[in-house]
């Protein structure tokens, strides 16, 4: 089975793209704050806009492309993995429960034997 393996090269115009992209989202902040006076609608669209124009922008770069692609590696890996049953699944989830709740007993049992005692039998300190 054939990896694909992305190597890049940071360009200058890369940079650039990544550049406008965290300003385009700074833009779409101060946008969203002044134009609060135009209304909401205005506000947010003046923030979506900006938001899906720096998305645009960064998925042409080379970081967003490799970012895309890692997403298509992980979606087919995870097509692979064998999930449980829906038996298997409560089993392994009713056992675990059950034995946090007996770990808890135990610990809150040995937590009063120890002050029992501690402080009644050995310190003589009555009604705590």
């Amino acid at each position: 089975m054939a990896s694909t393996q992305i190597e890049t090269v940071s360009s200058g115009a890369d940079k650039l793209k990544l550049t406008l992209a965290v300003l385009l989202v700074i833009a779409a902040l101060a946008a969203f704050y002044l134009l609060a006076a135009q209304g909401a609608l205005a506000q947010w669209g003046g923030l979506v806009a900006g938001l899906v124009l720096a998305t645009i922008v960064f998925f042409t770069s080379e970081a967003g492309k490799r970012l895309i692609a890692f997403g298509r590696d992980s979606n087919r890996e995870v097509r692979k993995v064998v999930w449980p049953a829906r038996k298997t699944t409560l089993q392994v989830t009713g056992f675990v429960f059950a034995f946090t709740v007996a770990i808890a007993l135990f610990l809150w049992l040995s937590d009063k034997m120890l002050g029992w005692l501690f402080y009644d039998l050995i310190l003589g300190w009555r009604g705590r």
